[in-house]
């Protein structure tokens, strides 16, 4: 699979707002720049899928900071192993203007372009030794040990520790307000670039997918229900055909909260994370699942 390997999504119009852990950083890059982004406003993007390649790491980085805020897990390295093979997994791009594109146009792309997202999926089992995926481990259980059920503990370490059917950590990271409906061909092409990695005999055969969502908690409030809202919107649906979960707040670990104003009365939205176990053969459904899901059928 080559560098210059593209797959061509839908325009889509796209609020580029930060999530929960937008940074004091990127208010101060504004103030020099005073053409830069401010949010509520609304932009036309055409993106496209390519491989990862290494002008990407800090861009993947900064997507796994996102997801696991202060966390001890090393972002950087993490963000290198998904580079390394480069054979699995897809990064979104914006595509470029159209017209005749040479190879040296294409490198220009890659070294300016940022990284809106990524899809891709480590093994924790085979590469249990690499620092971050070690540090993430024991972040999991971590977690669950303060979070989950005494039956979901147990669950999760004998899936950890089951050397004969590894695991597999999947990340579907992008930016927040970027459409669902970009999930579908990615997860598309990742699940065809796994069984081409299995093929070949590379260690990408799954028995678990652990996946690390996003959401919301709009508490309780005036006799009405707690309401969950998902930074992804198609994580709502796998999130319900998870075989094991559980969920933790991050709210002391984020630096702000959701994007806008809060008017007075209005109810609390506290950031979440929730850990799913989803069986990896049940990939290519959950995806026809979530593509009907978000298609509304």
């Amino acid at each position: 699979m080559s560098a210059n390997k593209r797959k061509n999504l839908n325009n889509m119009e796209v609020d580029a707002n930060n999530d929960e852990s937008s940074s004091s950083d990127d208010d101060d890059d504004g103030e020099d720049h005073p053409d830069a982004y401010r949010g509520n406003e609304e932009v036309q993007i055409e993106f496209e899928g390519r491989v990862p390649v290494d002008p990407d790491a800090q861009g993947i980085s900064q997507l796994l900071q996102r997801l696991f805020l202060r966390a001890h897990i090393n972002c950087n390295q993490m963000a290198d192993l998904l580079i390394a093979q480069n054979y699995v997994g897809s990064v979104i791009c914006q595509c470029e203007d159209d017209g005749a594109e040479s190879e040296t146009d294409d490198e220009n792309m890659v070294e300016d372009g940022t990284v809106f997202g990524i899809t891709s999926v480590l093994n924790l089992s085979a590469k249990k030794e690499q620092p971050s995926i070690a540090q993430l481990r024991a972040h999991l259980l971590e977690r669950a040990q303060s979070h989950a059920t005494e039956q979901v503990q147990q669950q999760l370490r004998e899936l950890l520790d089951n050397e004969q059917r590894h695991v597999g950590f999947l990340i579907n990271e992008r930016f927040i307000n970027i459409p669902a409906q970009i999930s579908v061909p990615l997860l598309q092409n990742l699940q065809q670039e796994i069984e081409t990695a299995k093929a070949k005999k590379m260690k990408f055969d799954f028995g678990t997918l652990l996946l690390l969502v996003k959401f919301y908690r709009k508490e309780a409030k005036k006799g009405k229900p707690a309401e969950d809202h998902y930074t992804n919107a198609e994580e709502e649906l796998l999130s319900e055909r998870a075989t094991f979960s559980f969920e933790y707040s991050v709210a002391s670990e984020c630096d702000s909260g959701m994007a806008g104003d809060w008017l007075e009365g209005d109810a609390v939205m506290t950031p979440y994370r929730k850990l799913l176990a989803l069986e990896a053969k049940q990939l290519p459904q959950l995806i026809k699942d979530v593509q009907s899901y978000i298609n509304g059928e």
